[in-house]
């Protein structure tokens, strides 16, 4: 049988990636730190995943599944030595600790002679991931190693655009592998990224060029999460559906998408009725009150949310690129630096950043946002309205 290597057993990598491995007729490995996790995997040799319905969940059982040590990196050399495809989904800031384990598999197919391409899916919300990763791995190979590397291992860009939240507790429960998420299961990919033949796998769909399904999954999808996110949180929501449903956040959310759909419409001539539909979409799938999908958890991490290329902020940059004055994306920053939820480090430093050194100064620091830029005025005025506990609808106009 054909053989599939998930670097990561959380919810993306078992509610998503390992539901399309699985539907495409691959055993798959699971690599994980999560010593419960991979303990579990290796002695019920399936999960399941739960999609939600209008009212209720439909099972998926996903068999087949093995786990491995993310600590052993001889288990980890043999399971990449043996894989046919892999993928990786264990966050951005978890990459660098990756790239050596993953180095000693690339050096154990290489000494092995395996001339077959490894084909793996950089799932992380990053642009460029895949250079990003890449250069990770060569520091811990040698010049012939990294020459393997070149022409034998491909790093594919994804678009993932499945929500796959935090599983319910009475469903992790009943049993800790289960996964919960939305109908949506498209997995748009970088067609030019790989190596020999491409793999057919469900509902993934090589697409070229890339860059814009990049852009369209960080600035569409995650700009409009966040900015539900930041919101609700000024608004005391607990979860997305919840801040969504508020009449207020939705016409941000709503204008927000209008506008960088504009902008992604003029930087690469996509139909804007086609942009439109797919922002409408989002908000409905936002509406999903199954999902059970905090505030929290879509917000968490400002500090990489916030970043120059990322998501609002990238998001607004493109707008004005355009000629696209992006007032409720430049609202959404201003309330995701109020964001601070206690355990969140990353938000809390960029918040008390703010509190210590002012709007303008943070700005330029944390966003690549230029203190002498009219987008910075205009998030510092919003900013200012925030800290006034003015209401979102005086916010609004």
């Amino acid at each position: 049988m054909k053989k599939a290597l998930m670097y990561g057993a959380g919810n993306i990598g078992r509610g998503f990636i390992g539901q399309l491995f699985h539907m495409s007729g691959y055993e798959i490995s699971f690599i994980d730190v999560n010593m419960a996790v991979i303990d579990k995997l290796n002695e019920d040799g399936a999960y399941p995943i739960y999609i939600t319905e209008k009212d209720g969940y439909r099972e998926y059982i996903v068999t087949g599944v093995h786990g491995v040590n993310g600590r052993d990196n001889e288990a980890i050399a043999e399971a990449m030595a043996e894989a046919d495809i892999m993928a990786t989904a264990v966050g951005v800031n978890i990459l660098k600790f990756i790239a050596a384990p993953f180095a000693c598999g690339v050096r154990r197919r290489m000494e092995k002679g395996i001339e077959a391409p490894l084909n793996v899916i950089i799932c992380e919300n990053m642009i460029e991931a895949d250079k990003y990763f890449a250069n990770l791995v060569k520091e811990n190979l040698n010049e012939a190693e990294c020459q393997y590397f070149d022409s034998h291992i491909a790093l594919v860009e994804p678009s993932i655009g499945r929500m796959v939240p935090a599983t319910p507790k009475e469903i992790a429960e009943e049993n800790p592998l289960a996964v919960c998420v939305e109908p949506y299961c498209e997995l748009p990919v970088d067609k030019n990224a790989f190596k020999g033949e491409i793999p057919d796998i469900k509902n993934m769909v090589p697409f070229a060029p890339f860059d814009f399904f990049i852009r369209r999954k960080l600035f569409l999808h995650n700009m409009s999460h966040s900015l539900t996110a930041y919101f609700g949180a000024l608004c005391g929501y607990t979860y997305i559906w919840e801040a969504i449903s508020d009449a207020n956040i939705r016409a941000l959310a709503t204008q927000a998408l209008a506008d960088a759909s504009q902008a992604l419409h003029l930087e690469y001539g996509v139909p804007l009725d086609e942009l439109s539909a797919f922002s409408e979409n989002l908000i409905e799938r936002f509406h999903n009150k199954l999902l059970g999908d905090t505030v929290e958890r879509v917000g968490k991490d400002t500090k990489r949310k916030l970043a120059k290329n990322d998501r609002l902020v990238g998001a607004a940059l493109l707008c004005e690129k355009h000629g696209i004055q992006p007032t409720c994306i430049l609202a959404g920053i201003a309330a995701g630096l109020h964001f601070a939820p206690v355990g969140d480090d990353s938000s809390v430093e960029l918040a008390e950043a703010v509190k210590k050194n002012g709007v303008f100064s943070s700005l330029e620091a944390y966003c690549g946002i230029s203190a002498d830029s009219s987008a910075a005025k205009a998030i510092d005025s919003f900013y200012g309205m925030i800290n006034e506990k003015k209401p979102i609808n005086e916010i609004i106009k």
